[in-house]
């Protein structure tokens, strides 16, 4: 039988949202996610929707401390905005370098997508 800790019961509620956004990437998430799973054969791992603190990035490689999120239009809203402006300077507060890419960019230029990604990987 295992015991729960009440740090990880607090943690409960993030880590089930964490598996429902699994289940409801976007193409653009998906496409992505394909060219993230294939960088393993060069020793590089990643992880997508991982809760770190109060956030769940969409992508994250834990070893180079890298995180990539995709976003639709909705992240051009004021609010939104700043809700990522919040979240990225806390995420660069705790070590993360952080690349933002929007879903177009990702469907249109997969390419130029991943060199970027390799490039700040090494």
């Amino acid at each position: 039988m295992r015991v729960v800790l009440h740090q990880e019961m607090n943690r409960r509620p993030i880590i089930n949202l964490a598996r429902e956004l699994r289940r409801k990437q976007t193409g653009a998430e998906n496409l992505l996610w394909a060219e993230l799973r294939n960088m393993r054969s060069d020793g590089v791992k990643f992880r997508r929707q991982h809760p770190i603190g109060d956030y769940i990035v969409d992508f994250i490689c834990l070893e180079k401390k890298l995180v990539i999120e995709v976003d639709g239009g909705q992240h051009n809203e004021d609010v939104k905005k700043e809700e990522d402006e919040t979240r990225t300077l806390w995420l660069e507060s705790e070590g993360y370098h952080i690349i933002r890419l929007w879903n177009n960019e990702v469907l249109a230029n997969i390419e130029g997508v991943v060199f970027h990604i390799k490039e700040a990987l090494e």
